[in-house]
């Protein structure tokens, strides 16, 4: 009897240990699963890439993506390779699409124009370029001054803002942002404009004298001014005294003129003596 017990002992031992090392394995292969997320190797920098810079093979690596992947990353070195940058990728970021210009169209300021607008020298100062303080990614006003054409100069001088929050493209040769603000002097600044705005910004700059006001990026409200003339600058502020209307003055119609009364000569012969009388037309009826 004890020994009949002793085998349903055995047995039973058996069943729970073989039941306990599956139930370990489902479990741990479960766990193992969900340890492990899902990864995608995608293309990283290997070193700080400013804009302007035109991407080579030794400027990216590879990289692990844990999870879903997000739009515009890419994955293969051939779509990163030989373009430029749009917008500064630092080291170990992931490249995306839209921090690349478009294929073909390289590096430095041109691919970062984009499509439809256009980039336009403005040649500056230190009180044009507000003390070297219209740097890339600034916004800016532009304002123009001269006298009006075919205008009175009674007035003088005229100012008027002609374009708002526009966006410095370039400080000279130097294309980045400056996340500190410093002042830099230069000769040259790009601005970005539309074709028209960039044909309003050639006309002035050759035309009259040209002034930058720089305004807050996030400000984005259009203003609009009436233009300020020399006249109302120093008037106290009251508005200059209206011009005359010119007078038409009207010729009184031509009267009639009265022609002369017509005068008859009669030739009187008496005797020997000869003498001649006038007669006018009143007399004559």
């Amino acid at each position: 009897m004890n020994r009949r017990l002793s085998r349903i002992l055995f047995f039973a031992f058996v069943v729970a240990a073989a039941c306990s090392y599956l139930v370990y394995r489902i479990a741990g292969r479960q766990m193992n699963s969900g340890a492990r997320p899902h990864t995608v190797r995608v293309m990283v920098a290997s070193r700080e890439l400013p804009v302007g810079t035109v991407i080579r093979d030794s400027d990216v690596s590879q990289g692990e993506w844990v999870g879903a992947l997000p739009k515009g990353v890419l994955v293969a070195k051939d779509t990163v390779v030989g373009r430029g940058v749009v917008s500064t990728v630092y080291q170990g970021e992931p490249i995306f699409d839209s921090r690349l210009a478009p294929v073909g169209s390289g590096g430095g300021l041109a691919a970062t124009i984009p499509s439809g607008m256009r980039a336009c020298a403005v040649k500056v100062d230190e009180v044009v370029g507000v003390a070297g303080f219209v740097l890339p990614g600034m916004r800016v006003d532009v304002l123009v001054s001269g006298n009006t054409p075919g205008m009175s100069s009674a007035e003088g001088p005229k100012v008027k803002t002609i374009l708002q929050n526009i966006e410095v493209l370039s400080a000279g040769k130097d294309i980045q942002k400056d996340n500190e603000g410093k002042p830099v002097n230069v000769p040259v600044v790009n601005l970005l404009v539309t074709p028209k705005q960039a044909e309003v910004l050639s006309l002035a700059s050759n035309q009259m004298h040209i002034q930058l006001v720089l305004r807050n990026p996030l400000d984005t409200d259009m203003t609009k001014t009436p233009g300020m003339a020399m006249a109302s600058l120093l008037s106290d502020g009251a508005p200059p005294a209206p011009k005359p209307r010119p007078v038409a003055i009207r010729k009184p119609a031509p009267t009639a003129v009265a022609a002369p009364p017509r005068v008859f000569l009669v030739e009187i012969l008496n005797g020997s003596k000869r003498s001649e009388e006038k007669f006018g037309a009143s007399d004559h009826q």
